[in-house]
């Protein structure tokens, strides 16, 4: 099966291919489904919680983001390279991403009211056209799909570090931050690309499940899945801003 690649690091082809032989469970579409679920349900709760504190003018709201920020990706880097964990960590890494997401979404409200429904209604309404366009075979998770999405993925990926690069010496990229007409662009194109991308993580659950990868692989994949969910939001999310500054 080596034709499946993700560009997702989380969700490789190789990922599947190193698990070891199993005898027992395996994993399947409707257990990834329900560890996704709940994982959700955590990082709304840790949302809600950071939230509240920004609303009630607490001082550990910015300790809460960041925090929560750099949590997330120390516990995102253990679970890439000791997947077995993931059935622990992986919920820890959505409570750590909620307390930032519900923090920094606070911010954004307090500027734009009614921004933060429309991001994450954008953002479950894009996971489910793309979840759909995947289902009835709209798209197809094609190797040159794959490539293109993947090269895409890749230039963003170096793009965003050039700029936090630069920053370190107050230079801003204006793409990332402006609202002119090429920042509005720049930010439909890296949303729809973190669209894409969720066509490539649904083709690889869908591999894992039919190759029989251990059970563990649920709380794993659905890692992976929540990875380009935060992603996508946050991306809408800039976007949005950058069309109420106009």
């Amino acid at each position: 099966m080596a034709l499946f690649q993700s560009n997702n690091p989380v969700l490789k082809q190789s990922v599947f291919d190193k698990a070891p032989h199993i005898t027992g469970d395996a994993m399947t579409i409707r257990g990834t489904v329900n560890k996704m679920s709940f994982m959700l349900l955590m990082l709304m709760a840790a949302a809600v919680y950071s939230w509240g504190e920004f609303s009630r003018g607490g001082n550990n709201v910015l300790p809460l983001a960041i925090g929560g920020a750099i949590v997330g990706f120390i516990l995102a880097m253990v679970i890439i390279f000791k997947k077995e964990w993931s059935p622990y960590l992986a919920p820890a890494y959505a409570i750590a991403e909620g307390l930032f997401l519900g923090a920094i979404s606070a911010m954004f409200e307090a500027k734009w009211q009614g921004i933060v429904l429309q991001a994450v209604g954008l953002t479950f309404g894009t996971f489910i056209a793309m979840l759909v366009l995947y289902r009835t075979g709209v798209i197809r998770a094609t190797e040159r799909f794959k490539s293109i999405v993947m090269t895409a993925t890749l230039g963003i990926a170096v793009f965003y570090l050039i700029a936090l690069v630069l920053r370190l010496f107050n230079i801003e990229m204006p793409l990332i931050h402006s609202s002119g007409t090429f920042g509005i662009i720049f930010s439909l194109v890296v949303v729809g690309i973190a669209a894409l991308n969720l066509i490539l993580d649904f083709d690889m659950i869908e591999q894992g499940a039919a190759q029989g990868a251990p059970k563990y692989f649920e709380w794993y994949a659905s890692f992976g899945l929540m990875v380009t969910l935060v992603w996508l939001y946050l991306e809408i999310l800039r976007l949005l801003s950058k069309l109420n500054r106009r």
